[in-house]
């Protein structure tokens, strides 16, 4: 996308003005999004963007800047703006690059680019929006979703790295609103990879459907739900996005670099129940969260963070390393041209254990099981959290007794992962956008049902 002579003159320049180092990152990137409203297709966008970031570091001061201009001149003007307080005598030599091909774990086949044509897509949302419509009269509205993003992106750098890669997100979701005239409840189906639309062949539009209506319909009869300290099951799936949130961004050296984790000094350190482990892993083939190179060139990787309830490593981009003596763990990430590269997580998880799901629930008393989980917010620094439970039971005596609405669950990440003590096996991924200082990118999260002995529970009962 860039001419290698280019570049190279790009980065001379960025290196004579002392920096120690300057990379430029290219980005082209195709997106398509396709809705739907009630049995209805409501629009349809589609849209081009590119652009070109550059980065000078000078120690572990980090100055970065954007063009849509190929033009050699432009970008060493930015530069030049970029470096006017910083500079200083050529400290270091250009490498010359040696071009690597990045590695191929995530085949693609229908990408954007190939395969622009919306039928198959609309024809998709439309059967899963009858599906939905069809599992109940109470069902008042139907939402859907199709959104893919084809992203190219070459990296330059000082160090003689060029490399390039493709990478291709779909997404796809149905929601479901159920009204009996008094109330309304919604559910929500999703699914995606880091696929092309060859995902539509693993999919059933009818049972996509069919599951979003049928959450809609159980969290419209929903009993108010008690509040208190108790026990509380979590579901597979979306139920990682608690440590993600809480406890994830906490073993970023986003944060920890700065002391504003409270896991920054706690490595080797004993930080969960032994029955926790705990890994972020950019390898799983397609999966939503995986890469084969982060945004800064190294080959993404799988990282272990929590091993028997030991914190065991951080997740480490270039500026991290360099800011606490980590290695890299291939977690340089930016949403866009637009953003500088920052340590963020891939597809962050609990790792499966063997503990039953009955016996999960027959140890509770009084609590809650929370099958499906929401959105909510976190505290930075402290990992304190507050999110509500989008489709949760009461249980006693250990059994599940009835649905109950406005759950949420209240702690923090340190203490909640101190509070696992039994892990199921049925582990699942989903999908996930995580917003943080490189912006927002696609970001997996997951585990296994599992049990939390003690999470203090909002309710209205």
């Amino acid at each position: 996308m860039l001419a290698t002579q280019t570049a190279q003159s790009v980065i001379d320049h960025g290196l004579s003005l002392g920096a120690d180092f300057a990379e430029i990152f290219v980005e082209k990137s195709q997106s398509s999004n396709v809705s739907t409203l009630r049995e209805r297709v409501q629009s349809v966008e589609s849209g081009i963007d590119f652009g070109i970031g550059l980065r000078l570091v000078y120690g572990t001061k980090v100055l970065y800047g954007y063009t849509n201009n190929t033009r050699a001149d432009d970008m060493m003007r930015i530069l030049s703006d970029l470096a006017a307080r910083d500079l200083r005598d050529p400290r270091v030599n250009m490498t010359a690059f040696d071009y690597r091909d990045a590695p191929n774990r995530h085949p693609l086949k229908k990408m954007l680019s190939d395969d622009p044509a919306i039928e198959s897509r609309v024809a998709y949302l439309l059967k899963a929006d009858a599906a939905a419509r069809a599992a109940s009269n109470l069902i008042s509205q139907t939402r859907g979703m199709c959104r893919e993003v084809e992203q190219r992106i070459e990296i330059f750098n000082s160090e003689g790295l060029h490399t390039e890669d493709t990478r291709h997100y779909v997404r796809a979701t149905m929601t479901s609103i159920a009204s009996d005239g008094a109330e309304q409840a919604t559910g929500m189906q999703s699914n995606g990879g880091m696929i092309g639309w060859e995902i539509v062949d693993n999919l059933d539009a009818e049972e996509t459907g069919t599951e979003a209506s049928r959450q809609a319909i159980v969290n419209l009869g929903a009993k108010p739900c008690p509040s208190g300290r108790m026990p509380v099951v979590i579901g597979n799936g979306f139920g990682g996005v608690i440590f993600h949130e809480a406890c994830g961004h906490l073993l970023e050296t986003t944060s920890v670099a700065k002391k504003a984790s409270v896991f920054h000094d706690k490595l080797g350190e004993m930080i969960a129940n032994p029955a926790v482990s705990a890994s972020d892993d950019g390898t799983i083939t397609n999966e939503w969260g995986s890469l084969n190179i982060d945004d800064e060139g190294m080959d993404t990787q799988r990282t272990q963070l929590i091993k028997d309830g030991k914190l065991v490593s951080f997740l480490v981009d270039r500026i991290g390393s360099e800011q606490t003596g980590y290695q890299r763990t291939g977690s340089g990430r930016r949403e866009s041209y637009k953003f500088a590269p920052a340590s963020r997580m891939r597809n962050t998880f609990i790792e499966p254990g063997n503990a039953e799901f009955d016996d999960m629930i027959g140890s509770i008393d009084q609590g809650i099981y929370a099958a499906q989980m929401g959105g909510g917010s976190v505290q930075p620094g402290t990992g304190e959290f507050n999110f509500a439970v989008r489709e949760g039971y009461y249980v006693e005596d250990g059994k599940i007794q009835y649905p109950v609405k406005a759950a949420t669950l209240i702690s923090t990440g340190p203490a909640v992962l101190k509070e696992i003590s039994m892990v199921g096996g049925d582990f699942s991924l989903e999908c996930g956008m995580c917003g943080s200082i490189s912006g927002t990118i696609p970001a997996a999260v997951g585990q296994a049902t599992l049990k939390v002995d003690d999470i203090l529970v909002g309710g209205n009962a």
